[in-house]
């Protein structure tokens, strides 16, 4: 009677340890989740959501995968576009960073707390910039396993026996992988792009429990992004010139503290070029404020075409013009500068500006350069040291650029 009373229990026993053990694993799950969904409450900057998103997927304290990289839906939605990745280049890397990582104890808060500084030294990892140079075709015949998992919207669990079924697929060529895992990112029951997570280094296999948390955690990542591109979009629209579509003078005046926080910080350069259309007032009291408009319009493409991608163009006023240049010395600048103006000047502005059958006139601009440290240490001794070189270049003959004068 002991004996079977005892083997009861103990039979019990086993059967509440196994859903004590899974209780615990659900509860560790939820928990994980939980912070890292805390995380994602914290902004609305799209940028810094998906740094959220890849170090909750790829730090110890969040779901570990070694690597992970973000892929988003283009708005033209023909193409997935690389967004961010992050992960050791190599093996001997990934010892010394996640060694580094144990060592000074950091959680996940730490990690992602440390945004500002981790976001620049991203750009210096071969593994992001392959991310970030990723174009796939949503068409399944070109885009190979993303856009399968794309459009069945289901996740798909690749190990390297499989790598034959998909022959010159884009990441399989690009990336070196062994087992990996690609799940949907979804908004509203849209798919808006993907997540690829894999363990090259240490080679733990992705379980089916894995899959099923990335999932769930892919579920929230995705109603995130939307809410920040959202935020985006509302921001866009607030801080845009409605004339040009440039970014108005309040938004220059955020961005410039913000880029000019940073150079200090990260010891970088930045420049600032102050630009402003030569005799506008002739143009506007022969043509009137109509065709004076046009010339805006036309004039604020040109500046956009002739910056770079990085630069920040802006209405700063009237007919004049402000451009922050992030990491750029004066000499890269004036390249810049020389360039804008001489596509002014060379662009054909009859029929925009001149009545049909007047004689055209040339439009041109003058701009002033100033940098950071240079010319100026803050965001006043900048904007006037560009200003009085813009000014200087009205006054010696226009349509010049000039370059501020260095302080003594």
């Amino acid at each position: 009677m002991f004996v079977y009373v005892k083997l009861t229990f103990m039979g019990i026993s086993n059967d509440q340890e196994n859903i004590l053990g899974q209780l615990l694993k659900a509860r560790q799950e939820l928990s994980t989740l939980f912070e890292i969904s805390n995380s994602m409450h914290k902004t609305l900057e799209p940028d810094e959501i998906l740094f959220i998103i890849m170090t909750g997927a790829t730090s110890h304290s969040g779901l570990g995968f070694n690597r992970a990289m973000l892929v988003l839906l283009d708005p033209s939605g023909k193409l997935l576009e690389g967004k961010i990745g992050i992960g050791p280049d190599n093996g001997e890397e990934a010892k010394r960073i996640w060694g580094l990582i144990d060592e000074s104890k950091m959680n996940l808060d730490d990690l992602v707390n440390s945004y500002a500084h981790s976001s620049n030294t991203l750009k210096n990892s071969r593994f992001f910039n392959l991310v970030r140079n990723l174009r796939v075709s949503v068409k399944e015949n070109e885009g190979g396993i993303l856009a399968k998992a794309f459009n069945d919207g289901m996740p798909l669990h690749i190990r390297k026996e499989n790598f034959s079924q998909f022959p010159k697929d884009p990441i399989l060529s690009i990336f070196s992988l062994d087992e990996f895992v690609v799940v949907p990112l979804k908004a509203r029951d849209r798919t808006i792009g993907m997540i690829v997570a894999d363990n090259l280094f240490t080679k733990r296999s992705i379980t089916k429990d894995d899959i099923r948390v990335l999932m769930m955690f892919a579920n929230q990542a995705g109603m995130a992004i939307e809410n920040s591109q959202l935020y985006e979009r509302t921001l866009v629209r607030a801080h845009k010139d409605a004339l040009t579509d440039l970014w108005n003078h309040g938004y220059f005046q955020i961005s410039f503290d913000d880029k000019l926080k940073i150079a200090k910080e990260q010891g970088f350069y930045l420049s600032i070029i102050m630009l402003d259309i030569d005799h506008f007032k002739d143009y506007n009291d022969t043509w009137g404020h109509q065709k004076g408009d046009d010339i805006l319009s036309k004039i604020s493409k040109v500046i956009v075409e002739s910056s770079r991608k990085i630069d920040y163009v802006c209405r700063y006023g009237g007919e004049e013009f402000a451009i922050i240049l992030p990491e750029s010395s004066k000499k890269d600048v004036v390249v810049i500068a020389e360039r804008i103006r001489s596509n002014v000047a060379n662009h054909n502005f009859v029929n925009e500006v001149n009545e049909p059958g007047q004689p055209s006139q040339k439009i041109t601009v003058s701009l002033g350069v100033a940098s950071f440290p240079d010319d100026g240490r803050t965001k006043s001794e900048l904007i006037q040291a560009a200003d009085e070189a813009l000014y200087e270049a009205k006054r010696s003959g226009r349509n010049k650029v000039t370059i501020a004068l260095p302080k003594v």
